[in-house]
């Protein structure tokens, strides 16, 4: 045949993609974290001691293909991450996690157009899989200096906090705060003096919307985390006595009516998110100034809140929890009877099972709140350690809290936070 090949189903370059059998397969098994693939090629990837991140190209015709297979059928222990490059993959944009976690697989995907991107036309178990990306950012907002506070500080998605930003809001302490939406926050409940039914949504630029007449009843001290991967519970807290009701929050962020509680009422508990789609409540004190608990509540990912688990670690009042290495918590300080500040933390792991104390890095405190951000990184920040402060400390995917990072921002406790935006 002669001529030039116009363009054609095979490739849009005229010319015709090669088949898996005739494909350029590298001659190294890749072993390592990450791979920047080729169009054109095959590649056996091992990952017996750790996944790998495939980037894909970032520029692709008609008909590109690569293959990949598991050398070593550990894909089911450590998976094989694509990162899709600025490109679609099978209609989703980049900012989804895909990931291949079938022992044995292999896995052969050609590029289509602009709309669909890369398209699997074979893997061996059909075991294409998709969620939400990981929250990069987080907000602190609201608190006390001695005077009830509408600021709000934001945290970059490598653990920076920012400077104050001018609250917009009702000046309160004690908010409870949760991602909800994937890439959203809310701050709900809180004292102005007397304690408050009203909530305050945060777009995915960070920014703090005007105040929203409350569901629910009004109360302080209370404590919220992300359940089910887009919506968001807040529980317990305290209006003349402690309370064990429930309020939920759908992925638009409208809070539901009270739900009776489950387990013992308590105030000044936290909460986090574990396991990707679940929460934990945990310790807190049986009444405002009562005694101090150590026990723990689990919500499953409908937002159903199990009964009490008899807890592990210091009974304690003021803490702060969250999320980090996507599906893994972390609860740290608080105080005991006659307010003794705690540096202590107590990792939860994706089973929702709390660990016993570790001792804790940086400075002593209670009134602190946590956030995500990076995507499996946490920080805590601000609280009294005897007096307020501003300082942060960093927790890394591996939930490794580090040492004191000199504070941003005005110098307060008893705030909240929560992370946002899928966007670094």
């Amino acid at each position: 045949m002669s001529g030039k090949i116009v363009n054609n189903v095979f490739r849009a370059s005229g010319v015709i993609a090669a088949t898996p059998g005739g494909l350029d397969w590298s001659t190294a098994v890749v072993t390592g974290s990450t791979l920047t693939a080729t169009a054109g090629k095959g590649y056996f990837i091992n990952t017996t001691s750790n996944a790998c991140t495939v980037t894909l190209p970032s520029s692709a015709e008609i008909g590109d293909q690569i293959v990949f297979a598991d050398y070593a059928r550990t894909w089911s222990t450590n998976n094989v991450i694509i990162d899709s490059n600025g490109l679609n993959f099978q209609g989703d944009p980049d900012t989804y996690t895909v990931d291949y976690s079938t022992a044995g697989q292999s896995l052969n995907i050609v590029y289509s157009d602009a709309t669909k991107g890369w398209l699997p036309v074979s893997d061996d178990a059909v075991a294409f899989d998709h969620g939400d990306p990981p929250t990069q950012k987080g907000i602190f907002a609201y608190g006390t200096t001695g005077s009830y506070v509408s600021i709000s500080n934001l945290v970059s998605s490598s653990g920076v906090v920012a400077s104050d930003v001018t609250g917009v809001g009702t000046a309160r302490y004690s908010p409870g705060a949760a991602g909800y939406g994937g890439d959203k926050a809310i701050f709900a409940y809180g004292y102005t003096g007397s304690n408050v039914s009203m909530s305050n949504l945060v777009n995915n630029s960070g920014v703090v919307a005007a105040d929203v007449s409350g569901v629910g009843t009004a109360r302080r001290e209370s404590a919220a985390a992300t359940y089910g991967g887009d919506k968001a519970i807040f529980g317990y807290g305290y209006t003349s006595s402690a309370v064990a009701m429930t309020n939920l929050v759908n992925s638009s962020g409208v809070i539901a009516s009270d739900v009776s509680g489950v387990g013992t009422g308590r105030s000044g508990l936290s909460a986090a998110s574990y396991g990707t789609d679940k929460a934990i409540f945990a310790y807190g004190a049986e009444a405002n100034g009562g005694d101090d608990v150590s026990l723990s509540n689990l919500v499953n990912n409908l937002g159903v809140v199990a009964a009490d688990v008899t807890g592990v670690g210091t009974a304690r009042g003021g803490s702060a929890g969250v999320g980090y290495g996507e599906d893994k918590a972390i609860i740290r300080g608080g105080a005991v009877a006659g307010y003794s500040p705690l540096s202590i933390s107590n990792l939860v792991s994706n089973s929702g099972v709390v660990a016993s104390d570790t001792t804790g890095v940086g400075t002593v405190r209670a009134w602190t709140a946590g956030t995500s951000y990076g995507g499996d990184k946490a920080v805590f920040a601000y609280g009294n350690s005897g007096s307020r402060t501003s300082i942060s400390n960093l927790v890394s995917s591996s939930g490794v809290v580090a040492t004191d990072t000199t504070g941003v921002g005005t110098v307060r406790d008893r705030i909240g936070g929560a992370g946002f935006s899928y966007a670094a």
